[in-house]
């Protein structure tokens, strides 16, 4: 637990000190790019603070340009991992109880980082709208396909509907495995353990010509890029 309390308070401090700061340049200037920066580099810096070591593989991987990174997710420190890892500026559709956070989900707007009801159709269905037009203005994003944290760390079913972005964006989609998150900070745990995460970028799945209508398809192909990916104890189950 010492991790934990040790990861809150730097939070904490890091919000009140630097994050308010950053937030006032960040809407006073129209631009976000330092608030991001800053925001990646305290996340990498405290991460091996806490003793998280990263391994990023498959770099090369990743084109060009915009994309969409698709993960699955099996723990809360998948994404301060893949966010670490990825190079270049990432936003993430997140839930909208996060975006109630003071300091923190006015960050999140300013980053283009787009909240979304899971629970209202039409709402998330706007949510995707606005993120693929960030998506066409230069962000990238982040996204879960399986919608929530694995229980067990294996990979879980796709929801399609999470691919809608990639295809409305016309933007490629990079499966990411990553491995290891869920022995470090395991579902309904507030322990953080020591240990490696291993972010691992697939090649990339095109999406022109795609339409929404083969949005299963495309969701086929990420899970089966990202199941090959991971260790036998993290694929899904027969």
């Amino acid at each position: 637990m010492i991790r934990t309390i040790f990861l809150t308070a730097y939070l904490t401090l890091l919000t009140l000190f630097v994050g308010i700061p950053l937030v006032l340049y960040a809407a006073l200037s129209g631009s976000a790019e330092l608030l991001n920066r800053t925001g990646v580099n305290g996340v990498r810096r405290v991460m091996r603070w806490v003793g998280v070591r990263v391994r990023i593989e498959g770099l090369e991987n990743i084109p060009p340009g915009t994309c969409v990174f698709a993960a699955n997710h099996t723990s809360n420190a998948d994404g301060p991992a893949i966010v670490g890892a990825v190079p270049r500026r990432v936003a993430i559709l997140a839930k909208k109880s996060l975006f109630a956070i003071p300091v923190v989900g006015t960050a999140f707007r300013l980053a283009h980082y787009v909240p979304v009801d899971r629970g209202n159709l039409e709402s998330a269905m706007a949510s995707v709208d606005l993120a693929a037009e960030y998506v066409k203005q230069g962000t990238s994003f982040l996204i879960y396909p399986e919608g929530t944290r694995s229980r067990d760390g294996r990979l879980g079913q796709f929801k399609r509907g999470s691919f809608l972005l990639a295809i409305k964006a016309g933007a490629p989609v990079v499966p990411v495995a990553c491995i290891g998150a869920h022995r470090i900070l395991p579902k309904k745990s507030l322990r953080i353990r020591r240990g490696e995460i291993v972010v691992r970028f697939c090649p990339a799945i095109e999406t022109t010509g795609c339409t929404v209508e083969q949005r299963g398809q495309l969701a086929k192909s990420v899970h089966a890029a990202i199941a090959a990916a991971l260790p036998p104890d993290q694929q899904p189950r027969a």
